[in-house]
């Protein structure tokens, strides 16, 4: 069965992750997140690809991003991962593969699921057990849009900037955000649209998006559809 294509679409945010192959520990040293945060700035620039967001775990790398021309995070990520793997296979005398196949990512609707997607991300570490606070962790973006600490890395997003008049502002009120963990269902809705490739977001971003790409972008309804002698008006849009 052929792979059914990514949703993609220029300047509209997309989270994705990449997993480590058979979820094994990519990273295994300070230098190594060094080397690859080196390589997304420089591939994220080449590319088009402003970074919002980012975390990097032992095993696996989420990213929020929002891309001039759709076709960008597959070049960013193609670029980065092979260099990555040669790096780390000429380190580590190894071979093979390093990651899950292709990365998984869902378009995110930016005023109601953007912020929604940093935190989710940034407090990665806090999930796994790993760290208290997401500012605890070095290997993340908190530190940067919550504390101004420098990074080139980062591209705030037009909705952070609107979180205050002035830097100061902004990061009080990002800082706001993160006092209490995020729900279960958030967690899940995003853990589902990014592993699925589906968008996220409310019925009318799922409308637009689909009629943008021509094609259907939420889960569709498990079962065989059930047949009836008259049309009926059905909810292209609900997540089955």
């Amino acid at each position: 069965m052929p792979r059914r294509p990514r949703l993609a679409l220029a300047n509209v945010p997309l989270h994705l992750i990449q997993r480590g192959n058979n979820r094994q520990a990519c990273f295994f040293a300070d230098e190594d997140f060094l080397r690859y945060l080196e390589w997304l700035e420089e591939y994220a620039a080449k590319s088009g690809c402003c970074i919002h967001a980012w975390v990097l775990m032992s095993n696996h790398v989420h990213l929020l991003l929002t891309a001039h021309d759709a076709r960008a995070p597959g070049v960013l990520m193609k670029s980065l991962g092979q260099r990555y793997v040669q790096y780390v296979n000429r380190v580590y005398r190894r071979s093979g593969s390093l990651w899950e196949g292709r990365f998984r990512s869902c378009l995110a609707q930016d005023e109601r699921y953007l912020l929604l997607c940093q935190r989710y991300i940034e407090l990665n570490p806090v999930r796994a057990g790993m760290v208290e606070h997401p500012a605890e962790y070095r290997w993340s973006s908190y530190r940067a849009n919550a504390q101004g600490e420098a990074s080139p890395l980062i591209s705030p997003h037009p909705l952070y900037l609107s979180l205050g008049r002035d830097d100061e502002e902004r990061r009080a009120a990002y800082r706001e955000l993160f006092r209490y963990e995020l729900e279960s269902g958030a967690v899940d809705a995003i853990r589902d649209a990014t592993n699925g490739n589906f968008a996220l977001g409310d019925s009318r971003f799922y409308a637009q998006v689909s009629a943008a790409l021509g094609r259907r972008v939420t889960p569709g309804a498990p079962g065989r559809p059930k047949r009836s002698d008259a049309p009926e008006s059905l909810d292209l849009f609900s997540a089955g």
